[in-house]
């Protein structure tokens, strides 16, 4: 599909249908078309910022692929060879953020808490445990363990199937 995107923005900019204003509405259509695909890395990363840095190689495979477009006897290569950089470019840089964020210390311990915070009655650390989902089990016992020693809880049984309750 990146072949085709490639190729209709190829095509927008030698038909280059305004006096001014190609290039900024070429990369519009990038989006579109990437977004109508469900490439959302535009989303996040400004594919803008992308060929404003590599301006030069960006005019250079235009210069060689405009060549003998008009009569369909030019190479396309150079065109998606820079394109597919682009593209590739903004999915690493999005890798790269997204590796980057965690979760703020103290934020399962703060999920736990609040799932126990919001049960009326009593409760089962397996029915925390659902309430939870990608929590282990070993750290909702360590939060159950703060919160009773806190006296924020209680223990009304022994077990796997013991029961908790909220003090106060």
């Amino acid at each position: 599909m990146l072949y085709a995107i490639a190729c209709l923005i190829l095509d927008f900019l030698c038909i280059h249908p305004f006096r001014d204003g190609n290039g900024r509405v070429s990369r519009l259509l990038t989006l579109l078309a990437l977004y109508h695909h469900e490439y959302g890395v535009g989303k996040y990363i400004s594919l803008e910022r992308i060929i404003e840095q590599s301006k030069e190689t960006y005019y250079e495979a235009l210069q060689k692929v405009s060549y003998g477009w008009h009569s369909a006897k030019h190479d396309i290569e150079p065109w998606l060879y820079y394109f597919s950089g682009t593209i590739n470019s903004a999915c690493r840089e999005f890798e790269q953020r997204a590796g980057s964020i965690k979760s703020p210390r103290g934020a399962k311990t703060e999920i736990v808490t609040q799932a126990i915070n919001n049960q009326l009655g009593e409760f089962s650390i397996s029915e925390i445990e659902r309430l939870c989902p990608g929590i282990s089990r070993d750290m909702i016992r360590v939060v159950f363990r703060q919160l009773q020693k806190e006296k924020k809880i209680v223990c009304l049984g022994k077990r796997q199937s013991a029961k908790w309750k909220r003090i106060g």
